[in-house]
């Protein structure tokens, strides 16, 4: 799923193709994408995009009225969901391609690669409509230390669950928040309210350096293009999607926690003392056999 840095890079590409342009025609090719009926998304079309922002995942354009849009398309890509910027009225055909929002000069399309769609469209009115879009959460690259404490510790859950919960901290997901703590040397379990102030020193400075520095290695590496190659698994990361690879810092294998369709990476040795998290499946199967830590791991490969 596209997280803060992916969404950041999409827009600041999209404000150099489309602010201060008409919306001459929006083609829907997906019958479960559009999620509103009022406003008509029809009623964009002849309209002019005056803004984009961020809203968590999302990504609002903002159309006519000066100084305030006063309709809004609101764009949330989910797991599969990418754009695209294509030649003006390219034709939209495929079941991937879900819409086409047509410029003057080019083709903003959407497409989503998985067969269950989820990907969504919602078209509001105005900045009470947006404000129901946002689920809550503190942009994190606007807020201190403080209120970074203050939203993480208004309930007591891990670490992982809590800096990927949209109603406490806006845009950050599965992959940077592996990441995220991997530069902290947090473990994913730890409990928020359990955290001392040097941990929560560390989880801060992580959280904001890896998010700037995600959103300008993007930004560089699309340049003038738009970003064509948007992933939840990059080369460049430390641990996410590194399963059983070398931990860059300590060169111990990424370790995993797999659960449902989502797995947590962290460095055992980096980030939990050389202790290994249950991971449910291999857990359950393996009962008191489960390694518990790095040692006990590397052992079974001999037996």
């Amino acid at each position: 799923m596209p997280e803060l840095p992916d969404i950041a890079a999409y827009i600041s590409a999209l404000e150099a193709r489309i602010v201060g342009q008409t919306i001459e025609r929006v083609r829907i090719n997906g019958p479960f994408l559009l999620r509103t009926v009022e406003p008509s998304v029809s009623d964009a079309q002849g309209h002019t995009v005056r803004e984009l922002r961020r809203v968590g995942k999302r990504i609002a354009i903002g159309l006519d009225r000066a100084p305030e849009p006063d309709t809004w398309l609101v764009l949330h890509l989910m797991i599969a969901g990418r754009l695209h910027w294509r030649p003006a009225n390219v034709k939209l055909s495929g079941r991937q391609n879900l819409a086409a929002f047509d410029f003057p000069n080019g083709s903003l399309t959407l497409t989503e690669a998985r067969t269950q769609r989820r990907a969504s469209l919602h078209v509001v009115a105005g900045e009470e409509g947006l404000r129901s879009m946002d689920p809550g959460g503190i942009d994190v690259l606007a807020a201190d230390l403080n209120a970074f404490r203050t939203a993480l510790t208004m309930e007591n859950h891990t670490l992982k669950r809590s800096l990927t919960d949209p109603r406490l901290l806006s845009g950050i997901g599965n992959a940077y928040s592996d990441e995220i703590l991997h530069a902290a040397r947090l473990s994913p379990i730890a409990q928020t309210q359990k955290l001392q102030p040097e941990e929560w020193a560390r989880l801060y400075e992580a959280t904001q350096g890896t998010l700037k520095l995600w959103i300008a290695r993007l930004q560089a590496e699309a340049g003038d293009a738009f970003p064509e190659g948007v992933t939840a698994f990059r080369k460049d990361m430390a641990v996410h999607g590194k399963f059983g690879e070398p931990c860059p810092r300590c060169g111990e294998k990424v370790q995993r926690i797999r659960y449902a369709d989502n797995e947590t990476n962290y460095c055992a040795k980096c980030q939990t003392g050389g202790r290994l998290l249950a991971d449910r499946g291999l857990s359950r199967l393996l009962g008191k056999d489960w390694p518990r830590t790095l040692e006990e791991l590397e052992g079974l490969h001999w037996k």
